[in-house]
């Protein structure tokens, strides 16, 4: 007995030593705000206490705040950044030529006074004594009373004011869809600051990082709104849409919404006064709330079918990457396309079915790469994007597809769109950081395209089954912290026995390609090529003239290891043979063969991610 608790223990230990990287910590926060809203101007006032653990080991003598309202504003980085990208986004300019002369202007750059975003701290004290501040972009800069100390908990209290800008990149009013508010990065928060120090970018339109924490939001706007919200609505009987027999409780013309959420990093909400709620809930128990503006009957049918494939998306992901922890997610018609929060999303929904069930899949999905890993998608955008679009596109063939089990790649079509970047000369390093690409499409294609590229290759790498495992042991360790992506090769070294320095450094940090090729072929031997510089372990499907077939798996010497047999059909009764290593500063490889190949193909599963692929199949 005591051998088995001794075992128990250590197992629980490295467990918990593997989890946190020796030494791991991370900051939590603890929002309480209260939110008057003057709907007619789009303004508002702000009373905020947000209480800040300090759980580094340093003493903090400042704070940043990110004041995201600030960037819609002309001469800012984001109007800047619009002006002078190559290929600006098409949502935030106007084209003031022709489509084939164009002159594009940055929306921002027009916006009057009464059209523009801003968030202007009025106080702020800690622990009751006043802070020095102030206001650097979209960064609030806090010279503190006195240094936080480590492991000390103190309170920030702040009253700002702010005004919506017109909408034009995921915040603002009056959307092109007419909903009247969509209230995202709407509030001054607390910058994260973690092993690398303070995450100070300035909002120039890309994505986000913050410590986890609890919400608890109270709202104040006219009674005739409804609210689609991150966290639980605590006062449903008492405003419009939740409850048909709520009885709106208003002061003033105001009705009162009351959030809560807990252990999460962003809050959005949206408010429109033509909005309906419904609900459904998946079988894993979580309520699944639809906020959305019924224009047409093919819209509310789209929304209604969209909402139970959701539910069913929450059941699929828990099985594949882990349970969804929190009680609600709700998805909010608003915004400019699709964006994720702590337990909702705000999207465009004035789609069709597909698009609409695609982007609330993608959204969702979100809820584990970024949401349940707080991951810093201004640093590692892939790991955000690209596995969150791995994550949509299985649950939509599945789901929406019904396609059921498939042999071949799921997301071959990441893998097309990244062969078209390789070959484009605007590939950058994926580990680049997310604001500095020098085009939108190079950032898209990488983050989106080359991520998913990346999760779905490691599986060719390591087998599809250990990829499954990693996702669910990567869940058990990782939830609610901030990994990065090396915290994810080290779950997949371990699950698989394998070592992946190789293919994580080469594949994200460079912009090397992969290009093998089967230079010949002869009656007792094949002779393989690798003509690139990013070296690979090899599949080969050979096929004899006697009709019998045989798997050669080639391992890469930098492995230390092998993938186990998968279980494709194209591989069912094929009998596999583990080759010698072939060694990356090798750049050819021999393989003997007991019998005459009349076929032989690199790669059957289509997952090895070879630009030029004309050369790896072979027919006698």
């Amino acid at each position: 007995m005591k051998t088995k608790l001794l075992l128990l223990f250590l197992m629980l230990f490295h467990t918990l030593l593997f989890a946190q990287r020796a030494g791991y910590w991370q900051q939590a926060v603890d929002y309480k705000m209260n939110i008057d809203v003057d709907e007619k101007k789009y303004q508002y006032q702000g009373k905020m206490a947000l209480k800040y653990t300090n759980n580094s080991n340093q003493t903090l003598g400042k704070v940043y705040f990110h004041l995201y309202f600030n960037a819609f504003q002309p001469g800012s980085m984001m109007d800047y950044r619009l002006a002078h990208i190559a290929d600006p986004d098409p949502r935030m300019t106007s084209n003031l030529g022709t489509t084939e002369n164009p002159k594009i202007q940055s929306r921002i750059a027009t916006l009057t006074p009464e059209q523009i975003g801003y968030q202007r701290i009025q106080s702020l004290t800690m622990n009751g004594q006043p802070t020095t501040f102030k206001e650097d972009g979209t960064i609030l800069e806090v010279v503190l009373p006195a240094g936080i100390q480590s492991g000390e908990t103190v309170t920030f209290d702040m009253n700002w004011e702010a005004q919506v800008p017109e909408q034009i990149r995921r915040s603002g009013r009056n959307s092109k869809e007419g909903v009247a508010l969509s209230m995202t990065q709407w509030y001054p928060k607390m910058a994260h600051f973690d092993e690398f120090g303070w995450h100070l970018d300035e909002y120039v339109a890309r994505e986000f990082v913050a410590p986890f924490g609890n919400f608890d939001v109270t709202l104040h706007l006219h009674k005739d709104y409804v609210v689609g919200s991150s966290g639980v609505l605590q006062n449903p009987t008492e405003v419009k849409g939740y409850n048909k027999k709520a009885r709106v409780v208003s002061s003033n013309g105001k009705a009162s919404w009351h959030f809560k959420a807990e252990n999460i990093h962003d809050f959005a909400w949206a408010a429109d006064p033509k909005f309906v709620v419904d609900s459904t809930k998946s079988t894993g128990g979580v309520s699944v709330y639809t906020v959305y503006l019924p224009t047409n009957k093919q819209v509310k049918e789209n929304w209604k079918t969209a909402q139970r494939l959701a539910a069913e998306f929450f059941d699929f992901c828990a099985e594949r990457f882990g349970a969804y922890p929190w009680p609600t997610y709700t998805i909010v018609q608003g915004g400019d396309g699709g964006m994720e929060y702590g337990t909702a999303t705000l999207v465009t929904g004035g789609r069709d079915i597909q698009s609409l069930v695609g982007v609330i899949f993608h959204e969702a999905a979100h809820s584990w790469y970024q949401h349940l890993f707080g991951i810093n998608e201004t640093v590692d955008e892939w790991f955000d994007e690209g596995f969150t679009s791995y994550i949509e596109e299985l649950g939509f063939q599945s789901l929406f597809e019904k396609r059921g089990q498939l042999d071949t790649n799921p997301v071959i079509g990441a893998y097309r769109a990244y062969y078209k970047l390789a070959l484009s000369g605007k590939e950058e390093p994926m580990s680049l950081l997310a604001d500095y690409y020098d085009t939108n499409y190079g950032y898209s294609q990488q983050a989106y395209n080359k991520g998913q590229v990346f999760a779905q290759q490691l599986g060719y790498i390591i087998g599809q089954q250990n990829l499954d495992k990693t996702f669910l042991k990567f869940y058990e360790l990782w939830k609610f912290k901030h990994p990065t992506p090396n915290d994810f090769k080290r779950v997949a070294e371990e699950v698989s026995g394998i070592n992946l320095k190789w293919y994580f450094n080469l594949f994200v940090n460079t912009t090397r390609t992969i290009d093998y090729a089967i230079e010949r072929v002869a009656d007792n031997e094949i002779t393989l090529r690798n003509k690139s510089n990013l070296a690979m372990p090899i599949d080969l499907l050979v096929e004899y003239e006697d009709g019998t077939k045989e798997l050669f798996y080639i391992p890469l010497r930098e492995m230390r290891g092998e993938k186990p047999a998968e279980s494709f059909s194209m591989y069912n009764g094929v009998p596999r043979t583990i080759s010698e290593d072939w060694f990356w500063t090798k750049p050819s490889y021999t393989l003997p063969t007991n019998k005459k190949p009349v076929k032989v193909q690199i790669d059957p599963s289509l997952r090895l991610a070879d630009i030029e692929s004309a050369d790896n199949n072979w027919v006698k």
